[in-house]
């Protein structure tokens, strides 16, 4: 418990500075709600189509 405090203090300043979020925004926020939102700060990767996935989008959007 002891680490709580230094993590929450941690993460709410970067809520502020990331999000614009004031303290009362931060403490009324879900841990589902922050992690979404560093997630699509973050971005995620994602796997390039295959070999298949692009033959059909060929042949879906052929060029000329």
């Amino acid at each position: 418990m002891s680490d709580f405090a230094p993590a929450a203090a941690r993460l709410a300043g970067l809520a502020g500075v990331l999000f614009g979020w004031r303290p009362d925004e931060f403490w009324r926020a879900t841990p589902d709600e922050l992690a979404a939102l560093l997630r699509a700060l973050a971005g995620e990767a994602t796997a390039p189509p295959d070999a298949a996935t692009l033959a059909r989008l060929m042949e879906a959007y052929p060029d000329g």
